[in-house]
């Protein structure tokens, strides 16, 4: 990790830094009783249970993928979230058996990386991963991680990153609860965790949109509207789902229930267009099941016309509360511009768009291709595709519904032909019944988009051994303050002798 001090940020700026939990501070570098850390290593032992616990000093030597810091310990290789490479500092650790469970309990020497985070919930929550490092250091974090991932492909391009790296969210939902004084709190699950967490902003959502939620929250009481619990299964609102065209300025409101009885829902979505005229629909999505999926299968669109509009691109897409539609607009263009690029296209190929979603990039690219197949298993998904389409204007466009692989293979056994894939699988990527139909069409050009390279890596492994090369790839910053990074790669194929 580059020590660079970039914001002029110096070594030593966060050692008064705080920790804020529910409106109380605790120091991050002292314990919580504020004693100050003499400089001498610290082993203490305790017994909780069947569980070991002590304190040990140790040295961070570098980041994991998922951004925690890296230490040695008694011939073992540890992980200590929200420590950086560099720093010394007193951790708690956990045994139980094999396991060891390490907690920082303060920073002794800090690194010129660290800066204090802008969120307030930041150590609480988990959702972001990096605010404690500056913005070049998180360009360097996800920079190094990208280039050790492909190296076996060649070298990547810099890391394509965000102006203003927040308030980038166009779609957030926020879940209700009760406090201990049975208070309506709304907020994000801290991490891997459903314990609530009262928020009353996240610094990478649309402001708007959480403006949006705290007025929900403020009209529950007075419309005697109860949060939904999921241990007991009682109460009414679960979540609010909110997407907003950061182009159009449109914005959606999905009140996601646990009843399809909706008492005063006229009443209330009046109210809600009173205090924010701004929201061009609302819908009411009845979950009744006992699931961590945020949406059920019942819609009902109680005001508006049930869709947003935004543009991406130069093209225009009806965005539905189910559609897929990629988180940050901004960073979008950036990457479908590339992933064009990479195309090569010059008007007379033939493209499939595996994985099509709402077929954003398929249209896209439909502007400089003969002709564009895209192919996508979720039949709403592929609707709005064929709408977007339409409302484009675009003729050389084919949606299907149905599985990328099996109309791959098809197509292969009738002859047919393709130019150029490309394919934007979910985070586990593609299988290899995907990869082989992809083989056995031979398209000339491979480009793959990835929300998660690691997948990306197997993918792309499986391609090479199989007739083609890695030409080139771009990382590009979709998720700032995150460790997540998205990257589209060129896969050609390999001229036969």
């Amino acid at each position: 990790m580059n020590k660079s001090k970039k914001n002029g940020h110096k070594p030593g700026k966060t050692r008064n830094q705080s920790k804020k939990t529910n409106g109380k501070k605790r120091s991050a570098l002292t314990n919580q009783k504020g004693d100050k850390f003499q400089g001498k290593p610290s082993t203490t032992n305790k017994r909780r249970g069947n569980k070991k616990s002590l304190t040990a000093e140790v040295t961070c030597t570098g980041l994991t993928n998922e951004g925690k810091g890296i230490v040695q310990w008694k011939g073992k290789q540890l992980e200590v979230e929200h420590l950086l490479p560099g720093e010394t500092a007193e951790i708690t650790l956990s045994t139980s058996g094999r396991n060891v469970h390490t907690e920082l309990k303060r920073i002794i020497t800090l690194s010129q990386d660290r800066v204090e985070p802008m969120c307030t919930y930041f150590y609480e929550c988990g959702g972001c991963q990096l605010q404690h490092m500056h913005e070049q250091a998180q360009e360097d974090f996800k920079q190094e991680t990208i280039d050790k991932l492909m190296k076996p492909f060649g070298k990547p391009e810099p890391i394509l990153t965000m102006d203003h790296p927040y308030d980038y969210r166009n779609k957030s939902h926020t879940t209700f609860g009760l406090n201990k004084e049975r208070q309506i709190i709304g907020g994000l699950y801290a991490q891997n965790s459903h314990k609530l967490i009262s928020m009353d902003r996240c610094l990478i959502h649309d402001p708007k949109a959480d403006e949006i939620w705290q007025t929900i929250k403020d009209m529950m009481k007075s419309f005697k509207m109860q949060p939904y619990n999921e241990d007991t299964g009682r109460g009414f609102l679960r979540h609010v789902l909110v997407k907003v065209g950061k182009v159009s300025g449109e914005i959606m409101v999905v009140l996601v229930v646990a009843s399809p009885i909706f008492k005063g829902k006229n009443n209330f979505v009046k109210a809600l267009r009173k205090a924010h005229p701004e929201i061009t629909t609302i819908l009411m999505n009845v979950n009744n099941r006992n699931t961590s999926m945020v949406l059920g299968d019942q819609e009902k669109v109680l005001f508006g016309k049930g869709t947003i509009t935004d543009t991406l691109c130069g093209l225009k897409f009806d965005i539905s509360a189910k559609s897929f539609y990629q988180i940050n607009p901004v960073q979008t263009e950036k990457l479908y511009a590339k992933a064009i690029e990479m195309a090569q296209l010059t008007g007379s190929e033939t493209v499939i768009d595996a994985y099509c979603g709402i077929g954003t990039i398929g249209l896209i690219s439909s502007q400089k291709a003969g002709k564009v197949i895209g192919v996508e298993l979720n039949k709403d998904a592929v609707r709005d595709a064929i709408r977007n389409s339409k409302r484009n204007g675009v003729k050389n466009a084919r949606f299907y519904q149905g599985d990328s692989g099996e109309f791959m293979m098809e197509m292969a056994a009738r002859g047919e032909k393709a130019d150029v894939v490309i394919m934007d699988p979910p985070r586990s990527g593609s299988d290899e019944a995907f990869l082989s139909s992809v083989v056995k069409l031979k398209p000339k050009r491979i480009v793959y988009v990835s929300c998660n390279p690691v997948t990306q890596v197997r993918d792309m492994s499986y391609l090479v051994q199989n007739g083609y090369k890695v030409t080139g790839m771009q990382p590009v910053d979709m998720f700032p303050q995150t460790v997540h990074v998205e990257c589209v790669a060129s896969i050609e194929l390999k001229l036969s002798n």
